[in-house]
């Protein structure tokens, strides 16, 4: 079923009009007011499941953002229940946990790319298919962090399904897989794990739209490990301000 019987998204409850062209994505539902703060005029447009959307403007540009729940799943139907409504510009902004030792809580990571170790995108490409950030988005992303003279990261991020299985890996009946593909990841340079941008990044691809992500760095279990410095920090304001300044230079450069 794709359409309620007023006319709205079967999920998300918005109806064309409802959403702006450029759309933030938290998963945290919670998160959508602090965001829309950063908005003129903000208001709550729907709220249903995990999906909440706050409307507004943004330099004199309509503006959303809209919460996605957690998870590759959720985050797809957000997207294409958005595009359908007419937007076209998203960027996740969410947290991550550190995987390379130079990243540390509380800094800024950009993600260039993820791998598709989660389940959503393999029903829209094959395997082969890379899941690659909208390099607008990513080079925006990147001007907002130096404007705003944030420490950050650039590179490839790791999805999951498995929260746990990415903390306990070895408490699972696959932990022999886990933790193989969890060694060759570190090997091969991944900057930080988290669980949307992959089905995100595959999802735009489909559908021809922009998507980037970026990401608070939460703490980081590999420094944890090696017994080197490992704070906690779980203020995501860093990584909205670097959203909103990202939305603010994209907004000019696509005028």
């Amino acid at each position: 079923m794709k359409y309620s019987q007023d006319g709205s998204q079967y999920h998300i409850g918005l109806k064309t009009g409802d959403a702006g062209r450029y759309v933030l994505l938290p998963g945290d539902p919670k998160r959508c007011e602090k965001i829309a703060k950063y908005f003129t005029d903000a208001k709550l447009i729907a709220d249903n499941r995990e999906f909440t959307t706050y409307t507004g403007y943004l330099d004199g540009v309509k503006v959303s953002v809209t919460s996605t729940g957690i998870g590759g799943a959720s985050a797809a139907i957000a997207l294409e229940e958005l595009v359908n409504v007419g937007a076209d510009t998203f960027i996740r902004v969410g947290t991550c946990g550190g995987i390379d030792t130079d990243v540390k809580g509380g800094d800024i990571v950009i993600a260039t790319g993820a791998v598709r170790m989660e389940g959503t995108s393999k029903e829209y490409a094959p395997i082969e298919f890379p899941a690659v950030a909208n390099l607008d988005i990513t080079n925006s992303l990147v001007k907002a962090a130096k404007n705003l003279g944030y420490n950050y990261h650039t590179g490839i991020v790791q999805c999951k399904d498995s929260f746990y299985g990415q903390h306990y890996p070895e408490k699972m009946p696959v932990s022999y897989e886990l933790t193989n593909k969890w060694e060759a990841f570190k090997r091969l340079g991944c900057v930080a794990s988290e669980m949307e941008s992959a089905a995100l990044f595959v999802v735009s691809s489909y559908l021809k739209v922009r998507t980037g992500s970026v990401f608070l760095t939460v703490a980081n279990q590999e420094r944890e490990k090696l017994n080197l410095e490992n704070p906690v920090v779980h203020d995501t304001d860093m990584a909205v301000k670097t959203a909103i300044e990202a939305l603010k230079i994209l907004i000019r450069s696509d005028l």
